[in-house]
């Protein structure tokens, strides 16, 4: 399972409703957020998210509004005395960035907290045990920029009628089984895991592109996603000057939904040109299944 609560959901310009990038996705008991914009600290305390068990912060690239909240999230955890380190992930570019906004406020290694930098490269980034985050590269003018799978495997659980006419007690012996393990009851048969299991059920998969300006090559990172979160920021009667900005049009991102076999898509990025509505009809035109993220909404997959 994966939570997600929507920080940011403007464009390089806010507005009053919409704050700077930034999204917090919870799994397993760990939080973390996905860009950093302006202002972040204040959306988590608002959003009643608040600091705690935050110790990650994804970067897709490092375009100002996407990472000049980060200097103030510090602060306030050091003034808040907190002895966790935070693990910043991002491009080489992106890091190197980072690494000289912090020292030019505070010296070389002189943070507020305890730091560390992750550097990007595509493929593996975490693996939780209950789940997994990926990177891949996407295109966005001259950044190193980043986009994040996350996913949770699929389980197999154990069929309590086919237990029964086995005749396996309750107990350890059953946990063996589901961990996958044959065991052998009284009387001396064995049981394989296979006699009890049920199919895989309740794997989920997240995809998360920040600002991009092409979809070309990312089928395989988001074919058959549960849900797409992906920036929209033009619509498609300014398609030419999406390219010159480096950004999509909401029917390239929905075309691009229906493509891959996404089960739901999400809308962010916004700009302040358009009316929420006009951009979730162009897109769901195309991908019926569309939502525009707003500030503080929250989706649980």
């Amino acid at each position: 399972m994966f939570a997600l609560t929507f920080l940011g959901t403007s464009a390089s310009v806010p507005s009053a409703e919409r704050n700077h990038p930034a999204l917090l996705v919870e799994a397993a008991g760990q939080r973390m957020l996905v860009d950093c914009g302006e202002g972040t600290q204040r959306q988590l305390l608002r959003s009643g998210a608040g600091f705690r068990r935050l110790d990650r912060i994804l970067l897709t690239h490092a375009h100002l509004d996407h990472v000049l909240g980060i200097p103030g999230l510090f602060s306030t955890l050091g003034l808040r005395q907190t002895s966790d380190a935070m693990t910043i992930h991002g491009g080489e570019g992106t890091l190197d960035l980072v690494i000289r906004m912090l020292a030019g406020l505070w010296g070389a290694g002189r943070a507020p907290i305890p730091v560390e930098f992750a550097a990007l490269t595509e493929g593996p980034v975490i693996d939780a045990g209950d789940f997994t985050v990926d990177c891949f590269p996407v295109r966005h003018r001259d950044t190193d920029s980043f986009a994040f799978s996350f996913w949770s495997p699929a389980r197999r659980h154990l069929r309590p009628d086919r237990l029964a006419a086995l005749g396996v007690p309750d107990g350890p012996l059953r946990g063996e089984l589901a961990a996958g393990r044959p065991i052998a009851i009284e009387g001396g048969q064995t049981i394989d895991p296979e006699d009890v299991l049920g199919p895989p059920s309740g794997g989920k998969k997240l995809v998360v592109i920040g600002d991009t300006e092409t979809t070309d090559g990312l089928s395989q990172h988001v074919a058959d996603a549960d849900l797409l979160v992906i920036e929209a920021t033009f619509l498609d009667r300014d398609a030419t000057t999406a390219r010159s900005y480096g950004h999509l049009t909401a029917a390239e991102a929905a075309s691009f939904a229906a493509a891959n076999n996404v089960g739901q898509l999400v809308l962010t990025h916004m700009s302040g040109r358009y009316e929420d509505s006009e951009i979730l009809t162009e897109a769901a035109r195309i991908f019926p299944n569309t939502r525009i993220a707003a500030d503080f909404d929250r989706i649980v997959i």
